[in-house]
């Protein structure tokens, strides 16, 4: 067993927010194949992207990497092995096969979810039960399964027209989770999303930035986290340190890195709300990741925004329907928004989430540039960009 072998890794990510993902982990430093610069050494030759996720070969550093810095990940996943079994005896000698021992030391508890589709085997808990028998056969020791377990390593197992693909997950808890959102407001925005939309908006550090709906405040939080350059996933956990072939000082020399590359912000930030407890909960969720000093958060309705000095962006995740209240009718909101936009704010481009076309015609903006389909909370919504 070779430690230093390449690895077959996948990220995944919401649905739609597959070109930022690629773009994010070309931020990392690394050259993807299809860009054609194979002069330089790249652990992430071969790059594949695809819907949900990209596909990549590395090794152990850029799995630290991806988890650390990755804005718009879901979850990073190092694929163990791949095979055809078409019976239950074929499935656990091959799942037997496999290094297990490079990630699970021997009695640590495991999690195994399964997904079946066209296959023989299409029992879920049955084909579970043979990949824990697997792990054992390999590690010769029992495999603790108990659920409450902070350490469980969770092991992914998908079979399609009868091949079986068997990936160790890295993350542990999903990377939207960074672990400063403790409290939130109706209808909560995914950190990872609210990453997406900053990243299709086209808006950079520097740029005057404004939320009027800030709700629970992931927008301006995810902001300003990009303002001063701090890694998401700075502050948690990962399953990766659970591994029993973890190398603790590289990932120590990566996360020393990110502590120093983190920067004072230069950045305005403007976020509001008319309910006092999202403002509340919003100040309290960005002091968690000491970047409270460089948001404005104000109280007040969106008929109160203040004119700013230069002109920017406002990205905004206002409501619309089926998010917080489908009995209210919500287009004179979107009326409000639209005239603030070509009175006080002309020269302001817009980025909003919604999931109604008619709301977002209400703005009464024209047809925006661009419109990104992508899904809130289980919702089809659209990113509409206006750029003034």
């Amino acid at each position: 067993m070779s430690g230093s072998s390449s690895l077959r890794v996948y990220v995944s990510c919401a649905p739609g927010l597959e070109p930022y993902l690629t773009n994010e982990i070309r931020s990392l430093g690394v050259s993807l194949s299809e860009t054609g610069n194979t002069s330089k050494t790249s652990a992430l030759q071969g790059a594949e992207e695809e819907k949900g996720g990209i596909e990549f070969s590395g090794d152990e550093q850029q799995v630290y990497l991806c988890n650390l810095h990755l804005r718009t990940a879901s979850r990073v996943v190092v694929r163990l092995g791949e095979f055809y079994a078409a019976a239950f005896s074929e499935l656990r000698k091959k799942a037997g096969r496999l290094e297990w021992e490079r990630y699970l030391s021997p009695g640590q508890p495991v999690e195994v979810k399964v997904t079946c589709h066209k296959s023989r085997l299409y029992h879920s808990d049955a084909v579970a039960e043979r990949i824990l028998g697997a792990i054992e056969d390999r590690l010769h020791k029992p495999v603790k399964t108990e659920s409450t377990i902070s350490s469980r390593q969770l092991v992914l197992v998908r079979l399609v027209n009868d091949l079986c693909t068997i990936s160790i997950d890295s993350s542990g808890e999903l990377l939207h989770r960074r672990g400063y959102r403790q409290a939130v407001a109706k209808a909560p925005l995914r950190e990872t999303l609210a990453a997406g939309l900053l990243s299709a908006s086209g808006w950079q550090p520097g740029i005057p930035l404004v939320d009027p709906f800030c709700g629970s405040g992931t927008i301006p939080i995810e902001a300003a986290l990009i303002a001063r350059g701090i890694a998401p996933g700075i502050n948690r956990r990962f399953a990766f340190q659970n591994w029993s072939n973890f190398k603790a000082d590289l990932y120590q020399s990566i996360l020393d890195t990110a502590r120093k590359n983190i920067k004072p912000s230069e950045s305005s930030i403007y976020a509001s709300d008319r309910d006092h407890g999202a403002i509340e909960m919003a100040t309290a969720n960005a002091a968690r990741t000491g970047v409270n000093q460089d948001i404005h958060f104000a109280c007040h309705a969106l008929s109160d925004l203040p004119v700013q000095p230069e002109a920017g962006w406002i990205i905004t995740n206002p409501p619309y329907g089926l998010r917080v209240s489908s009995s209210k009718d919500l287009r004179n909101l979107y009326a409000s928004l639209g005239k603030l936009l070509r009175t006080e704010f002309h020269d302001w481009s817009l980025g909003l989430l919604c999931s109604d076309i008619k709301l977002v015609g209400a703005l009464e903006l024209g047809k925006p540039k661009t419109s990104n389909s992508l899904l809130n909370g289980g919702i089809p919504v659209k990113f509409s960009i206006f750029i003034r």
